[in-house]
């Protein structure tokens, strides 16, 4: 799984990316009601996750849930993918595994331009998983370029779960969100995402 082999340094210096860490991005976009399946799903999965305290166990009670409450308020009109190979350039470590990516498509069977945005799950601390992520981020716009639906700027987010930190890859610029959201506050992070699929914030 190479993405993994990167860190923020490296992957700063091996893709000549200038990084920016003290905009606050998303902090105007408004909270977003949410199901109530959601909600009474998350009061007993979070703190069930939080007690097993594995990735495993915080991606599949928590983000899994988020992600598809977001498929859900898009009206099934973006595609999500969990777990699946993300081989694009095998020569600069761009390959592996993506734990969820998102596309600007219905289609479900198989991965179609343009990807849009990558959620990276981490057990640990949200910052180990900032260049695993941006390295994903790259491979995605490396993607969408090669299939010929080229999008001005890739969103990420590295999420524990409990904690989400989000990310924005324009030009040769990343921008790391000053902020960190947390899962009490889901009605932001839904606001968060749907802005970001929709290539709005």
């Amino acid at each position: 799984m190479s993405y993994s082999k990167f860190t923020l340094k490296r992957v700063k210096q091996e893709f000549n990316l200038d990084i920016i860490e003290s905009q606050d991005l998303f902090a105007a976009i408004e909270a977003v009601e949410i199901s109530d399946y959601l909600r009474t799903t998350l009061n007993y999965n979070v703190p069930l996750a939080l007690a097993i305290s594995t990735e495993k166990a915080r991606s599949e009670l928590i983000i899994a849930n988020v992600l598809l409450e977001l498929k859900r308020q898009l009206n099934d009109q973006i595609s999500l993918f969990s777990g699946i190979n993300f081989d694009v350039d095998n020569d600069r470590d761009l390959n592996g595994v993506c734990d969820y990516l998102l596309s600007q498509s219905s289609e479900q069977f198989y991965l179609s331009a343009p990807v849009v945005a990558i959620v990276e799950a981490k057990n640990e601390q949200v910052t180990v998983g900032l260049g695993q992520c941006i390295a994903e981020m790259i491979a995605a716009k490396i993607f969408n370029d090669r299939e010929g639906n080229p999008v001005s700027r890739i969103y990420g987010a590295v999420t524990t779960g409990n904690n989400w930190k989000f990310l924005k890859y324009e030009g040769d610029t990343v921008y790391i969100d000053r902020l960190e959201y947390y899962i009490d506050n889901v009605k932001k992070i839904m606001g968060i995402l749907i802005r970001m699929v929709n290539l709005e914030a």
